[in-house]
């Protein structure tokens, strides 16, 4: 699931060796917290959130396939 975060980040960014997915585990539920350079945080965040709406529901629908609950934090 980190390698489907990463991957997804990597390719929406201009600089894709910034780009630092961390994967914690709270309970039931694993985070994936998405760092990327300054200048790319609005590729990632997308006008209204839009591009990080459809992150996360890429992700989720991945994750539901495998009976898990994610979390993807954009962090900038």
């Amino acid at each position: 699931m980190k390698e489907l975060v990463e991957y997804l980040a990597k390719s929406l960014v201009s600089q894709p060796d910034a780009v630092v997915v961390t994967e914690e585990q709270r309970g039931e539920t694993r985070v994936y917290r998405v760092s990327v350079h300054p200048s790319d945080t609005g590729k990632v965040i997308g006008r209204h959130g839009r591009i990080a709406k459809a992150i996360r529901s890429v992700v989720s629908a991945a994750a539901h396939r495998e009976n898990q609950q994610v979390v993807v934090d954009i962090e900038a």
